[in-house]
């Protein structure tokens, strides 16, 4: 006889949404299961690979809650400060810019850059631990049946797992959310973003610089420090954004070519620099999903949505989708209600669904007005990023919002 087991919530996928979900709600005691089709150590990468988050400080709470920002390896490097200019390759920022000081926002830091590994580390510290938890990683699933009574997994190891909500958090191919019949909408930038990190002359002193560039934007973000053996003490990662063709020869380059472009999109503010690590690369496209729930389902993170990286939300987003669930679902049980029923599900839809396309299209506003070098459109957003940075209300709205409190 298969193993049976009954939980409230079954989780499908481990990444860092599905898995930090799967922790907010053990730790309240919900019983769960999370599952992946990879193995948990494995995600564990051991050597510094240049991958990194940005993880907004309306972010920070939810990790915190889950018990994960405790067991983070390493401390995060705080984003004090954000340098946002028009520029071009070659030069420096333009001298009409805008500067965000997280102390003006009566906060201690915008954000906190996280390494992959770490973020990872702590994940797998923490979600064996939690008594409430069953983990079952490398496994699959095939949905056995989803109704009104609730919804059984029939797992790969044999096990089946009932459950009063499924959440479909597989990333932006989510095969539950197309087996449900949820539709999605996809935009093409025909752009390639580019990952990773480099280690630099000049301290960043806790400072982040967007820099948009007729082709694409480029971030450069702080990190606590340099790995082991990078030729310099500072580092940073970079999210370098840029048409595809440009980026394809980008990426062809060796490290002393590449090293070379990175010193030029950061406008000689860090001195000479050399990347470190691995460099990743994806092509730029954003989706969003027609509903965010069905019948005894909920999508989080990238199987709900997906927007250009020009205001480092992606990640942010998954997080906040993880807070409102979390909350319905701890509610729900507290008051004896269904935490899978159609009530909780329009709740989660109507608190997260408007806001996700509030920020796609915010971020794709970015992107065309921002990824344009004809010269009068340059000379104005110089001029209006400079406005802003005199308008100390709007500039605190903008802040806040980006680091996920407005």
């Amino acid at each position: 006889m298969a193993q049976t087991l009954n939980v409230t919530v079954a989780i499908v996928g481990a990444g860092p949404v599905g898995a930090t979900l799967a922790a907010a709600l053990a730790a309240a005691n919900i019983p769960c299961a999370v599952l992946d089709a990879a193995p948990l150590p494995p995600m564990e990468m051991q050597a510094f690979d240049g991958r990194c988050y940005a993880v907004a400080a309306g972010s920070r709470p939810v990790l915190e809650a889950a018990g994960i920002w405790q067991r983070l390896p390493e401390p995060p490097c705080p984003i004090e400060r954000i340098l946002v200019a028009d520029g071009e390759p070659g030069r420096p920022p333009s001298p009409l810019s805008l500067t965000f000081r997280a102390a003006e926002t009566g906060q201690e830091a915008f954000g906190w850059m996280v390494e992959a590994r770490s973020l990872r580390v702590a994940l797998n510290a923490r979600l064996p631990h939690l008594p409430a938890l069953s983990v079952f990683a490398p496994a699959t699933a095939e949905v056995a049946s989803r109704g009104p009574e609730g919804v059984s997994l029939q797992l790969s190891t044999g096990e089946v797992v009932h459950a009063q909500l499924l959440v479909a958090a597989e990333g932006r191919r989510s095969p539950l959310r197309g087996q449900a019949g949820i539709r999605t909408t996809g935009l093409d930038y025909h752009q390639i973003g580019m990952v990773g990190a480099f280690a630099h002359e000049r301290a960043h002193d806790n400072q982040a610089l967007e820099m948009f560039l007729a082709n694409g934007p480029f971030a450069q973000l702080p990190l606590s420090h340099a790995p082991a053996g990078a030729p310099f003490p500072h580092a940073s990662a970079f999210v370098w954004s840029d048409k595809t063709a440009i980026a394809k020869r980008m990426l062809a380059l060796d490290d002393d070519g590449f090293s070379r472009e990175l010193a030029r999109r950061s406008g000689g503010l860090l001195g000479e620099v050399r990347v470190i690590g691995q460099r990743w690369s994806y092509p730029l496209t954003a989706m969003a999903a027609e509903r965010y729930t069905a019948e005894r389902m909920a999508l989080v993170g990238d199987a709900a949505h997906g927007i250009h990286p020009i205001a480092g939300q992606g990640l942010n987003l998954g997080f906040r989708d993880v807070a409102a669930l979390a909350d319905l679902v701890i509610a729900a049980v507290a008051a004896g209600e269904d935490p899978g029923g159609p009530a909780l599900l329009a709740r989660y839809q109507a608190a997260r669904r408007p806001a996700a396309m509030m920020m796609l299209g915010a971020t794709h506003a970015l992107e065309k007005l921002f990824g344009n070098g004809f010269p009068p459109l340059r000379a104005a957003r110089r001029l209006g990023i400079a406005a802003v940075d005199r308008i100390g209300p709007l500039k605190r709205a903008f802040a806040r919002q980006a680091m996920g409190l407005g």
